[in-house]
Order: C-alpha cells, then sequence, then structure tokens
C-alpha cells in the first residue's frame, strides 16, 4: 500500500503521473471516492503522464471513453450502470484483454467483475485539513 496527501488539483495530477510510470498494460484499476473526491483529475493525470493529448473528461453517459498514448487508456464511469452485467453489452471484457490500463470510476458498483489482480484507488476528502485536501491510497499488484 502507498500513501499520499495532495492539497491541489496539480499535487493529485502529479501523483498519477508517478504511478503511470509504473505501468505496463493490463492493468485494472478500481477508483473509490465520493462525488467531487477527486476521481477524474486522478485519470486527467494518468494520461498526461501515458502521452494522450485529447482533453479527458468523465465517461459518465457513454459509460467508456478511450485514449491512445504509451498505453491505450480505457476510462469506464460506471455511475449509471444499474446492473453490473450491463458491463458484459459495452464489451467490458474485450477492454480487458485489450492490453491496455482500464481505470473505472465508481467501481464499488461492479466489484463482481474485477479480475483477481487488481489495483485500488481510493480518494478521500478532509475538509478539516482543507477544501482541496484529498488522502490519496494505491494497494494491490507489487505496490
Amino acid at each position: 500500500m502507498i500513501e499520499y496527501e495532495s492539497y491541489s488539483y496539480d499535487d493529485t495530477a502529479q501523483i498519477a503521473a508517478e504511478f503511470a510510470d509504473t505501468l505496463n498494460g493490463g492493468e485494472f484499476i478500481a477508483m473509490y471516492g465520493d462525488l467531487g473526491a477527486g476521481k477524474t483529475a486522478f485519470v486527467q493525470g494518468l494520461a498526461k503522464a501515458l502521452g494522450i493529448t485529447q482533453h479527458v473528461t468523465s465517461p459518465t453517459f457513454t459509460i467508456v471513453n478511450e485514449y491512445e498514448g504509451r498505453l491505450p487508456l480505457y476510462h469506464f464511469d460506471v455511475y449509471r450502470i444499474a446492473d453490473p452485467d450491463e458491463m458484459y453489452e459495452i464489451g467490458y471484457e474485450d477492454y480487458l484483454d485489450a492490453g491496455g490500463v482500464c481505470i473505472v470510476e465508481w467501481a464499488e458498483l461492479i466489484e463482481e467483475l474485477f479480475p483477481e489482480d487488481y489495483i485500488k484507488i481510493s480518494i478521500l476528502k478532509d475538509d478539516e485539513k482543507g477544501f482541496d485536501y484529498r488522502h490519496i491510497i494505491l494497494e494491490g499488484k507489487e505496490l
């Protein structure tokens, strides 16, 4: 487990960039955090570090956005998934087997579909430490 403290969007992006350097493709990353915790900010920093030049937004209505960089990035937002089986309708298994990095916001909604060796990222707010403060915890595969 690795823990970080972030006091700004830039801090979160830098933490994500350092994490991106450890990725080789084939990773499944489950993101946990309340609304506004900084999950998308983390993904934006990760994408930039992977050499992705496109504007990265949360795919709330499309469920998944695909980006090409040093590694393909498949960014899921499953907030609107009513049943985990809906993931199969969008080709979820194909993304897992594609050799890129799959990162899922609101991952708790599809936990039964995780591969065994997933990486968990929790982003927690603590308003007592400041409005922009985040405690970021990375757990899983060789961290």
